[in-house]
């Protein structure tokens, strides 16, 4: 299981690289929020994937899941989902101002002194 989640990963990075590289500012917002899933479901492979395991310890339980990695991981879905939205808002009043999403255009022209 720890393979197939990996390629997921591998494949969300490569996306989100590609997505970020781009010149539209939409695009690069959308490979910021897939990265931040390939980050989470990395940390979520990187502490093993256990099945049908209690995420707390008791007496006589010695197969256990750890509950701190997906404490993170949900901590930090919260975190994006708010820079995600931040970020819209902010690409949202950046085409308002300058009626462009493409960030060529953004950087504006330099003055020849």
């Amino acid at each position: 299981m720890e393979i197939f989640i990996s390629i997921i990963i591998g494949a969300l990075t490569m996306c989100a690289v590609y997505m970020i590289l781009s010149k539209s500012l939409l695009r690069i917002i959308i490979g910021t929020a897939l990265f931040s899933h390939a980050a989470h479901l990395l940390v979520l492979t990187m502490s093993g994937l256990k099945t049908g395991a209690a995420p707390v310890l008791v007496d006589g339980v010695t197969d256990y899941t750890d509950p701190l990695p997906q404490a993170l991981v949900l901590t930090a879905i919260v975190i994006s989902f708010g820079v995600t939205a931040f970020f819209l808002v902010l690409a949202y009043r950046a085409y308002q101002e300058l009626n462009t999403d493409n960030m060529e255009e953004m950087k504006g022209t330099e003055s020849n002194d």
